[in-house]
């Protein structure tokens, strides 16, 4: 297979450790929380192409998912199942203290030969907070948190006798032994507003975003791009999509039809209501799923936005579109997670590569 080397988009795919599948819909999800569909898909996905699996972070159920196993030593389990597949572990600072993530991930990262990341999550759901009583924190503030957790993680793994003061964690001559292997584990983390994107702008090394079209993603990456540099840091971007291939393109959109036209609505305005909250809880209103609709809430993460329906060329050049608009991954959900995942890596991933060479040759032509 062609390559379109370090350039290359990557892909990564939800773990679906959760279960209900990856829409709040009836519809038939051929998809399965266990730990032997998730160590089958793992192999499946790492065969297809496919460079990173994320796992979510739950801990209360809702919205069709009502059990949830923990990310963290799910994720362990499918790096025990893989070889190249690197997994990215949500962590939620509350639940977690950095001292506890460093350590967890720094022997993870050693068993599995630097293989696992983190996906740093600083929550959305209030609800789930108060369930487990842990104090719940306005919208910056939440990202504030994020950041000195970040600060502290890198400290711990690169420095001895490690010592932060900040408003939200306090080390003191503190010595993680052994740390992680270089190159350090990769810290992702999630949203769309403005405090988000400082902060990615400033610590992170992967800023995830919620489904959107190619002109929406690249006012969010030159806004981030622009801060970064002035921070004298570089952070790369993912994409959340909802991915529906076929070999027509009204198959693929009669089947995004009948997910919306058996979408749950109690269980779909439940989590709007919780996650408008979140995303207008941002002083600029523009947080994640400040502006879904209904019909954009039946995927968890607006994956129908970024609008990867309909064949196998199709979605391959939408990809490369989202790359052209500054994306350097795509984070896709499937119906059918083991059978879709090895269709896209067979049907679409060759196609991108192709189009990602062939956009290279030219650009090599013109010079």
């Amino acid at each position: 297979m062609a390559h379109a080397g370090t350039d290359a988009v990557k892909f990564a795919y939800w773990v679906p450790n959760v279960s209900g599948g990856l829409v709040i819909s009836d519809i038939e999800q051929r998809t399965s929380h266990s730990a032997e569909y998730n160590r089958k898909l793992a192999q499946i996905a790492e065969k297809a192409g496919f460079d990173y699996a994320l796992s979510q972070i739950r801990f209360t159920a809702g919205y069709g998912a009502d059990e949830q196993h923990e990310s963290v030593a799910f994720s362990h389990d499918l790096l025990a199942a893989t070889t190249t597949l690197k997994v990215i572990a949500a962590i939620l600072p509350g639940p977690w203290n950095p001292a506890l993530a460093a350590k967890q991930i720094a022997t993870i990262s050693y068993l599995t030969n630097g293989r696992v990341a983190i996906n740093l999550v600083s929550g959305w759901f209030r609800g789930e907070f108060h369930a487990i009583g842990e104090h719940w924190l306005d919208h910056d503030e939440r990202y504030r948190r994020s950041e000195e957790f970040i600060r502290a993680l890198r400290g711990i793994w690169t420095e001895d006798s490690f010592t932060f003061r900040g408003d939200f964690y306090r080390f003191n001559e503190y010595s993680l032994k052994p740390k992680p292997p270089r190159p350090l584990p990769e810290i992702f983390q999630g949203g769309s507003s403005r405090a988000a994107r400082d902060m990615a702008s400033r610590v992170s090394d992967w800023y995830f975003t919620n489904g959107n079209t190619p002109a929406e993603i690249a006012k969010q990456v030159d806004d981030l791009k622009t801060k970064a540099k002035a921070s004298n840091h570089s952070v790369k971007v993912g994409v959340n999509a909802f991915a529906i291939v076929r070999e027509t393109e009204d198959e693929a959109k009669a089947v995004l039809a009948e997910i919306i036209a058996k979408a749950n609505p109690e269980a779909v305005n439940a989590f709007g209501h919780e996650v408008k909250n979140a995303g207008k809880a941002s002083p600029e209103g523009e947080g994640n799923w400040a502006k879904s609709s209904f019909d954009d809430l039946v995927q968890y993460n607006d994956g129908f936005r970024s609008n990867l329906i309909g064949t196998p060329r199709q979605v391959a050049e939408r990809i490369v579109d989202l790359k052209r608009a500054g994306a350097d991954l795509i984070l896709l959900g499937f119906l059918h997670f083991q059978e879709e995942v090895e269709y896209f890596g067979r049907h679409v991933i060759p196609l991108v590569r192709q189009l990602e060479d062939a956009e290279q040759a030219a650009s090599l032509a013109a010079e």
